[in-house]
């Protein structure tokens, strides 16, 4: 084990936590931050003073350059081997060379478009086939396939359009319209005018942050105001809403959309239920961690007893400690996959409702082998089209998007 710092007796680890806790996504990010102490806490708890994991958090503010800036402190400065971060994929993009340069281990918490593999980087959140390839399956199974897509012009938006139009076109359905804004920009009026001359049925949402909120009030407002359209005519999904963001848009602009994603509030879970206790707890009654935050978690857990098995913080030993057991963690669980570094994990659909919160309508059977490069469709995907329609699931799944909207 690397001595970087001793203190009263103790070998400390530093471990960076890089994300933007103010900026366009700031309220999201600062659960991330907060899960991931937690988790490091725990991991010290767990070490039982053989080392004790020292958190370095940077505030990024939502600027690609104060990521680089702050990783390179972070590793040059403060002597960080492993950094769990990155909530964007621009983010994650513009720090990339200098992990790899430096040898640098990031643990990625958050969900993401996929066509990626670093070995300096461990994937803990989703991968699109474990996320997108299910929506766009339900979507198929279950909804009129003709989609509008709107969103922030970046990465996320770009390949996870690219992949939904692959599929939906493939499985005899058609996208509309395609839509961009600037990161940031709030000005999406003519978009919602657009979508209420067109009425789609879907509308597929990668918007970030504050635009994304606007959007949905403002589309809210625009069916509730149509002579010829009522909340739940036109039912926008995602891949990115979580339960933070609900108050954000308010009731009842938030109630009736659909999001996949491989952990929600709801699930009933112990390993969940006693998460929850401990993260209110230790931060207030009033919080609680979404998916990404829950991946933070995660990965500072899973992080320490990696360097406890491997005895060190060495980079290589380390990564190859994560990938040799299993985590029982809130969402479930969590394996590494040896050749891609992404993970093994239990996608999820769910509708938004009433209290700011998920109602699960869907969820595969047991972890889905990660496939960052689509390189496989095989029986190995988690498939809920098959599920739905051999036990009535696809109406029952369309009846509980139509109500929840309907009855706000």
């Amino acid at each position: 084990m690397s001595l970087n710092n001793i203190h009263n007796g103790v070998a400390e680890i530093p471990v960076g936590i890089l994300y933007s806790i103010t900026g366009p996504y700031g309220d999201v990010n600062a659960s991330m931050v907060n899960a991931a102490i937690l988790g490091l806490e725990e991991a010290n708890a767990e070490l039982d003073g053989s080392f004790k994991l020292k958190p370095v958090f940077k505030d990024c503010h939502g600027k690609l350059s104060t990521y680089s800036k702050n990783c390179e402190r972070m590793i040059y400065e403060e002597g960080c081997q492993h950094i769990i971060g990155c909530y964007t994929s621009a983010a994650r993009k513009q720090i990339l060379p200098l992990l790899e340069r430096t040898n640098t281990l990031l643990w990625h918490s958050a969900r993401y478009e996929g066509f990626e593999a670093s070995e300096n980087v461990l994937y803990l959140g989703a991968s699109p086939n474990q996320h997108l390839i299910p929506l766009v399956r339900y979507i198929l199974a279950a909804m009129v396939p003709e989609i509008y897509c709107v969103g922030s012009n970046y990465i996320w938006t770009w390949e996870s359009n690219r992949l939904l139009r692959e599929q939906i076109i493939e499985g005899g359905g058609r996208i509309i319209a395609q839509r961009l804004v600037t990161m940031g920009d709030l000005h999406i009026d003519h978009i919602v005018s657009e979508i209420i001359s067109l009425k789609p049925p879907v509308v597929f949402n990668t918007l970030v942050g504050e635009a994304s909120y606007r959007f949905y009030r403002a589309l809210w407002r625009a069916v509730s105001a149509h002579p010829d359209l009522e909340p739940g005519d036109i039912t926008v999904v995602s891949c990115s809403l979580c339960e933070e963001e609900l108050p954000f848009i308010g009731e009842p602009a938030s109630i009736g959309h659909l999001t996949s994603a491989t952990y929600f509030r709801s699930l009933e879970r112990l390993e969940n239920v006693d998460f929850l206790t401990r993260y209110r707890e230790r931060f207030g009654d009033g919080t609680a961690p979404s998916v990404d935050a829950e991946s933070a978690y995660v990965c500072a857990r899973i992080l320490g007893r990696s360097i406890a098995a491997s005895g060190t913080d060495a980079v290589s030993a380390v990564r190859d400690a994560a990938k040799t057991f299993s985590f029982e963690a809130p969402e479930g669980t969590v394996r590494i996959d040896r050749t891609t570094n992404h993970s093994f994990l239990t996608p999820r659909l769910a509708v938004s409702r009433r209290g700011f919160s998920f109602q699960i309508i869907w969820e595969a059977a047991e972890p889905v082998d990660p496939d960052p490069f689509l390189v496989w469709q095989g029986e190995a995907q988690a498939r809920p089209e098959t599920e739905w329609k051999a036990k009535g699931s696809s109406a029952r799944a369309r009846h509980v998007v139509d109500t929840e909207a309907k009855e706000s």
